[in-house]
């Protein structure tokens, strides 16, 4: 695992150089994309990549960690809406080559089995972008006794209900339920980029990769991928032991520190 460290825009830069070498290496790659606040970090510097002639998409293929059961893709908070405004609509990524789960499948339990079989016929994801919640939860994979290995709908905890609640008119507009891809797909990953900013998140990055490996800190298990980048600003970061301190290196302005 590498532990980067640096300010929000150092973040963003290193996330783009790391899309940038892997879809120069394998254009047709896989990848995996997550949605949330943390992700536009990273998205703004990839269009802005984009614009410049420096990334491509048009031989890639993607698939999103999750989406709301029950919100329409045309709804405004929806992850297909997330996406293609933030996105989807400023680069080259195919249209049918950009997957996201259907919320509003009459069969969820079934469209999490096309899903899953839909990465699987794609060889696995290639590169995985994460963030993660402040209760250490990745895609909607909440903490709990156990943990769903394959693609599965999930119960939101009150706490991620809450911290969504912001991006609805109302606390009562939040989904109860949402697909989301489980953590044995994600570990399949071959490569995983792991996003974290703000104090908010420091308990959850600390328990994450300083704790033990336990499905009530479900981002934990990446302790057991081996191609794991963690991005973090000093606040994300700040309740890092002194050993992982110790092992962090720090971003250049110009996010040069892969």
């Amino acid at each position: 695992m590498r532990i980067r460290i640096g300010s929000e825009a150092a973040i963003g830069r290193l996330a783009g150089e790391l899309i940038v070498r892997q879809l120069r290496e394998k254009p047709d790659s896989v990848l995996g994309l997550a949605t949330g606040s943390t992700a536009l970090v990273v998205y703004r510097e990839w269009v802005r990549l984009y614009r410049e002639g420096r990334l491509r998409f048009a031989k890639a293929r993607s698939f999103n960690l999750d989406e709301y059961v029950g919100l329409p893709s045309h709804h405004p908070q929806s992850y297909r809406a997330y996406m293609r405004e933030h996105l989807f609509r400023h680069v080259d990524l195919p249209e049918d080559s950009a997957m996201i789960p259907d919320g509003t499948a009459a069969d969820p339990e079934a469209e999490c089995r096309r899903y899953e079989a839909a990465i699987e016929a794609c060889g696995g994801i290639d590169w995985q972008l994460l963030g993660i919640g402040r209760n250490g939860h990745i895609g909607f994979n909440e903490p709990g006794p156990c943990l769903q290995a394959n693609t599965h709908v999930a119960e939101l905890a009150e706490e991620t209900r809450k911290a969504n609640a912001r991006f609805f008119s109302s606390p009562n507009e939040v989904p109860h339920r949402a697909i989301t891809v489980g953590m044995g797909a994600i570990l399949k990953a071959r490569r995983i980029v792991l996003v974290a900013i703000g104090e908010e998140k420091a308990a959850a990055v600390r328990d994450a990769l300083a704790g033990p490996v336990t499905t009530w800190v479900p981002a934990s298990f990446l302790q057991l991928h081996r191609d794991v980048t963690v991005l973090l600003d000093d606040g994300a970061a700040s309740m890092l032991p002194d050993r992982l301190r110790e092992q962090a290196a720090r971003i250049g302005e110009r996010g040069d520190a892969a």
